[in-house]
């Protein structure tokens, strides 16, 4: 009676859960590189340098220069940040993915494993 309760679970609510469980991988990989902030800070300033224009024009173009430079910085880390949240993210839905097209075939694995160490 155990081993019917326990693959009508795993059949059925069971394997839901697990798809409802890579989803949430999906989105907490999502989270974790923060890929929101990132687009929307893409052209933003690293770690908010910003230099302040003087009163001449060579302070000016200076703090031009500088805050073009943060900038590309900035745009740089970010991009490459963003190109490495979209390989994880490929990763973990192709490990997700794998997972659930699996999980079905674990109780014949432990069935056949089982019979396959009797037999020799």
């Amino acid at each position: 009676m155990v081993i019917i309760q326990l693959l009508t679970w795993w059949y059925g609510p069971g394997w839901r859960h697990m798809v409802m469980l890579s989803g949430q991988r999906l989105i907490r990989v999502s989270h974790l590189f923060s890929l929101p902030i990132l687009l929307r800070t893409l052209w933003a300033p690293w770690r908010r340098i910003i230099s302040y224009p003087g009163a001449g024009l060579d302070a000016k173009l200076r703090a031009i220069g500088d805050n073009l430079v943060s900038r590309v910085i900035g745009f740089s880390v970010r991009v490459l940040v963003l190109l490495t949240a979209c390989i994880m993210l490929a990763l973990t839905l192709c490990f997700q993915f794998l997972i659930v097209l699996i999980w079905p075939l674990v109780p014949l694995l432990v069935v056949t494993l089982f019979v396959k160490g009797i037999v020799g």
